[in-house]
């Protein structure tokens, strides 16, 4: 006779986080036509609940979720129309329920202060907002030359090496190194050696796709992540890049040159970690040879 056993699986429950930022991500997305109509869809509701519970039972702080909700997603403006269709609401359930004042001037007035109400966590909700997304801006730029910074880069790198497991599509890290930087610096002072730097970093922007990415990884290090790019791709995207870079430091006469190891992943590594080692091994390969050369390898 056989035994049956049933192995015990532990199913972890889902947090109460995980399904928030589900809602929000979809909410980002959203057109603002889209917020709007579900703006004016929870007012109608909360309108609809304010009238039939009466007037002696305030409903001012639900009013406020419509509201937030399309200030913090959309932009001011629909948050000032929501608020306008809330106060609206509000002074149209007091008429409803058949609330009296002593004069008639009353609803206009608290009407209006409602809507002064609504309008102000609107603009507080916009400011922050904006507030917010420059932080997170600076964060991940590099104050000197405005390319991103070695963690931003390191997770848009990830990304790839994620996207392109699972597509299989190519794509490339350039790493370059500055030879000959801190003669510059030694010479001319650092406002020229920043100054430098910030011309190599526009180069190179203005040399890549939009799709592409270039940043700066220390002091005279930058790296290039270019998306699906193979073979034929990144050899011309490195040889215009270095050409435009050597034409500009004859033409301010630096005597600066550039290392560039090339990595171009058919078949990438688990990490960014691993990815990077690689394109910086072959910059090494030209730096401790005779420098400004370009070394490719392909995987």
């Amino acid at each position: 006779m056989s035994v049956l056993t049933h192995k015990k699986v532990n199913v972890k429950p889902l947090h109460l986080k995980y399904y928030v930022d589900i809602v929000t991500k979809n909410l980002e997305y959203q057109s603002e036509f889209t917020l709007g109509i579900l703006g004016v869809s929870i007012v109608i509701i909360l309108g609809i609940i304010d009238y039939a519970t009466g007037y002696d039972l305030s409903f001012s702080l639900f009013y406020l979720a419509p509201i937030s909700l399309v200030s913090w997603f959309g932009k001011r403006r629909l948050g000032v129309l929501i608020s306008l269709v809330s106060a609206l609401t509000w002074f149209t359930a007091d008429i409803a329920n058949g609330r009296i004042y002593t004069y008639p001037i009353i609803y206009l007035w608290n009407t209006l202060i409602r809507l002064g109400f609504f309008i102000i966590v609107t603009f507080l909700l916009s400011a922050l907002k904006r507030i917010l997304k420059e932080e997170q801006e600076m964060a991940r730029i590099d104050f000197l030359t405005h390319s991103i910074n070695t963690r931003y880069f390191y997770d848009l790198g990830q990304l790839e090496i994620n996207r392109s497991l699972r597509y299989h599509n190519p794509f490339t890290i350039v790493y370059i190194d500055l030879d000959n930087f801190k003669t510059i610096n030694d010479e001319y002072g650092h406002s020229t050696g920043d100054l430098l730097l910030q011309k190599v970093a526009k180069i190179i922007q203005e040399n890549i796709r939009n799709t592409d990415q270039v940043g700066r990884l220390g002091g005279d290090e930058f790296a290039v992540l270019l998306p699906e790019t193979g073979t034929e791709w990144a050899h011309q995207i490195v040889n215009r890049i270095n050409l435009v870079l050597n034409d500009e430091m004859a033409a301010n006469n630096w005597i600066v040159s550039f290392s560039i190891g090339v990595a171009i992943f058919n078949s990438p590594p688990l990490t960014m970690d691993e990815a990077i080692k690689i394109a910086d091994d072959e910059m090494y390969k030209i730096k401790s040879n005779q420098k400004n050369g370009i070394s490719y390898i392909e995987i």
